[in-house]
């Protein structure tokens, strides 16, 4: 299913933004990025789905009630967090957040 993607926040935009810039591993993991966003965009169900119990507790103050958590997994072991939202007819993949892969056993307690 097709969807539009967006970045959950301000910080998660600046952040997207300034890898550009950045020494060339943050070049390098936009260019993962904007990959994943494109595949996203063909399909918002691509990644694996998280179990709602895994859902960290310090996403709703952040990014407000998530009822689902999906995970896209990025060359050299980094992770791309998101969720799904429709808005009427419209498909929203939300991204929330991206980490390495100790980062997200650490978060998911893994």
């Amino acid at each position: 299913m097709k969807s539009n993607v967006i970045l959950g926040n301000e910080r998660l935009k600046n952040s997207f933004n300034k890898l550009k810039t950045l020494k060339i591993e943050d070049k390098q993991l936009y260019s993962w990025l904007v990959r994943a966003f494109k595949d996203l965009e063909e399909d918002a169900f691509i990644g694996i789905q998280i179990q709602k119990k895994l859902i960290p507790k310090d996403y709703k103050p952040k990014f407000g009630k998530i009822d689902n958590l999906w995970k896209y997994n990025l060359p050299n072991a980094w992770r791309l967090i998101y969720t799904i939202k429709k808005d009427q007819i419209i498909v929203l993949s939300i991204i929330l957040e991206w980490m390495s892969h100790k980062e997200y056993e650490r978060k998911f307690n893994y």
